[in-house]
């Protein structure tokens, strides 16, 4: 019987069919669907989903580590021996000697239930998330400006009607391509402007009339920003009357931007006045105009701060609220949206209320009948979170789900030397990534197809993950492993197993806060997407009891008390810049094949087969300088760490610059190279821009 699901990877959670295939050499085929996001179309990982299900490396038994090495364990065994590690840790040390790190993929339900399983039956501050390496800059500017986060606050399909969009540091054309759809109408009128300092897939959308590619120096999209802006005002292009209606702050914002004329702004990021001119123009007499940002310029050490000047721009164009024009984050993760709602992030509870704020501490404290003041506080941000890991007085013992941080991490041979420091540490996975490999316990849980819960898409649209094939004997979900370690450690509280009883228990936790999906559940999930055939399934949040739903933000008023924007001054730092022999500025990010870490990608043949191995990007006039040829084996280092990888010379990089995927591990992770430098306001890591050196290397990578 064929299953009408969402594809496991990205945010755009295209819409699939999933059919049984009785004797195939993979148990279903996938098949697109029609749906607002991807009308029927997928990515090369959509499609090869189903090989996932059938690697050959899947996980089926528990693994205990003895004298060194993983062996099978029964689960009573696995999951007796955490409890009783966390139970002594928690004696001796108390509870925030024992940590959770989570990830933006897990179900709306998994994630919910972790963060619950963390502050009651662990009773430990000490939990976030892998999306702190993702959306963290865009949420955090997001809540400052508008008093809430909601990736895009209007569905995919409103950038049909744009005749100008701006895309700032998002390559979508091999992040989620079905999304590219949306910007045919920008393209055919020559407004589709990118902002990127590669010649990528998405900038390539740009040529023979359909747009303008802006080249920035690498971590100078601020001050690119902020020139953008002092034009528009120069010029008379603001809207002022929706300005004093509907922000603060606009004196302020219009003094800081005074000093960024397009010169001094062309003298910073490369980019000409001329073109920064022809920019704000086309923004301000756009028919329809939206500014998008994404983890190009938001996975900085100013990312909120980048995030927030693009919002600023915004507007002041009078762009956001409006129907036909507006501004958005484009979230990455297949649960990005979703999973920082719920209680991942260190400083939050369900319904994005904040830990800190007693009426939400009373609130969920209700819900999950605990009393208030037993929740713990709020913890530290993943980065700090990692670098406590097996210090005296840190962390002792860290249960991993969803996320393989040993490689997305940042300073990643850092990351690995703290996981080894640790007196235990759990991961539960379906494969054995590079972290589990790392893992006293290993747990096999239950993949995409083999589970049923919720997701939460890039423009907040519920939906629903459905089963569509048992998983094999020996794997269990999340959900089931969290309940039985709380009944093994005695914590107080329900722990449902089934995801609709959990789904409708984060519904009650969620009412009345931010993120309210009070009038949500699994059974009006279904029932609407049977309605409409599919078209139109899932339900926008919020979606308060008796509501149905907001599929746009903002048309009246802004989520702050005073129902105003926030206009915020923000100033660039200071930039150094690459200047010893063979110096370059590092940029790393995605390819078409692969996905996050590569856990699951790099174990499709179709998808590695294409993209093998880690390739480092030159401009062939600084491959030539250094000696580099296409195709040659280079060594990419810096105090931190170095990376073998092969030469790919291309015109589309500027010659200061050196890219390279962070999909893969060993001596070709990119993370080995990056800092652990992050956002004062974000938290979020510096993955951007990394000054490292580039020459020939001896050995083939």
């Amino acid at each position: 019987m064929p299953t009408a699901t969402h594809c496991p990877y990205c945010a755009l959670q295209c819409a699939m069919t999933v059919t049984p295939v009785a004797g195939g050499a993979v148990p279903v085929e996938v098949s697109g669907r029609p749906f607002p996001t991807n009308r029927g179309g997928l990515c090369k990982k959509g499609w090869t989903s189903a090989e996932l299900l059938t690697t050959p490396g899947r996980l089926t038994t528990p693994l205990v580590r003895t004298d060194g090495s993983l062996r099978s364990a029964t689960w009573d065994e696995a999951l007796d021996l955490i409890a009783r590690t966390l139970t002594g840790i928690r004696a001796t040390d108390g509870p925030d000697a024992v940590a959770v790190f989570g990830g933006g993929g897990l179900t709306n339900e998994k994630a919910y239930l972790l963060g619950k399983f963390a502050r009651v039956a662990l009773g430990t501050s000490r939990i976030d998330y892998n999306g702190r390496f993702c959306m963290s800059s865009a949420a955090a500017a997001g809540n400052r400006a508008f008093g809430i986060d909601r990736g895009l606050p209007f569905p995919v399909a409103d950038l049909d009607g744009a005749d100008t969009i701006l895309l700032l540091g998002s390559n979508v054309g091999a992040t989620m391509p079905p999304f590219i759809g949306h910007l045919a109408g920008a393209r055919s009128a020559g407004g589709l402007i990118v902002v990127d300092p590669r010649r990528s897939q998405t900038a390539q959308l740009t040529a023979e009339g359909g747009g303008l590619h802006v080249q920035p120096a690498p971590g100078t999209d601020l001050i690119v920003l902020l020139g953008l802006t002092h034009i528009v005002l120069a010029e008379g292009l603001a809207d002022l009357a929706y300005v004093a209606e509907r922000t603060t702050g606009f004196d302020a914002v219009r003094r800081s931007v005074a000093s960024w004329w397009p010169e001094r702004v062309q003298e910073h990021t490369g980019v000409p006045a001329a073109e920064l001119r022809e920019v704000a123009r086309r923004l301000a007499r756009g028919r329809g105009t939206y500014i998008l940002t994404g983890r190009g310029v938001e996975q900085h050490v100013d990312g909120t701060d980048t995030a927030t000047a693009a919002i600023n721009l915004a507007l002041v164009l009078g762009l956001v609220g409006r129907r036909g024009s507006g501004y958005g984050t484009l979230t990455g993760q297949g649960n990005g949206q979703g999973g920082r709602e719920h209680g991942q992030k260190c400083d939050q509870l369900p319904g994005y209320r904040k830990i800190t704020d007693p009426a939400a501490r009373s609130h969920v404290a209700s819900v999950w009948g605990v009393p208030p003041e037993s929740l713990p506080g709020p913890g530290v941000p993943a980065v700090e979170l990692l670098g406590m890991l097996g210090r005296p007085g840190g962390v002792r013992a860290l249960l991993v789900h969803g996320s393989n941080i040993v490689v997305s991490g940042p300073d990643a041979g850092a990351i690995r030397e703290r996981l080894q420091a640790l007196d235990l540490l759990v991961v539960s996975d379906f494969v054995l990534s590079e972290t589990a490999e790392l893992a006293d316990v290993v747990l096999p849980v239950t993949q995409w197809a083999e589970e049923e819960g919720t997701m939460t898409s890039l423009e907040g649209r519920v939906l629903r993950r459905r089963r569509s094939l048992r998983p094999p004997g020996g794997v269990r979900s999340e959900l089931s492993i969290l309940s039985e370690l709380a009944e093994r450690l005695g914590a107080p509280s329900e722990w449902p197993t089934e995801p609709a009883a959990v789904f409708d228990e984060l519904a009650r936790a969620s009412a009345g806060g931010l993120a309210d999906y009070s009038g949500l559940s699994h059974a009006l999930l279904d029932a609407e997407a049977d309605a409409a055939d599919g078209e139109a399934e899932g339900a926008h949040w919020p979606y308060p009891a008796g509501s149905r739903g907001t599929p746009r933000l903002f048309a009246d008023r802004f989520s702050h008390p005073d129902g105003r924007a926030r206009l915020v001054v923000v100033r660039p730092r200071e930039l150094t810049t690459a200047s010893g022999p063979g110096e370059l500025t590092l940029i790393t990010g995605r390819l078409l094949e692969h996905y996050q870490s590569g856990a699951q990608t790099r174990r499709v043949p179709e998808l590695m087969a294409a993209q093998p191995e880690v390739k480092a990007e030159l401009h062939p006039a600084t491959a030539a300088r250094l000696g580099i040829g296409e195709g040659q084996p280079v060594r990419v280092s810096n105090d931190r760490g170095e990376v073998l990888a092969t030469a790919a010379l291309t015109g589309g990089i500027r010659m200061d610059t050196v890219f390279l995927p962070f999909h893969f591990a060993g001596r070709q992770c990119a993370n080995l190279l990056t800092e652990a430098a992050v956002d004062p306001l974000s938290a979020m890591p510096e993955f951007k821009r990394t000054r490292v050196t580039v020459e020939p290397a001896g050995v083939a990578a």
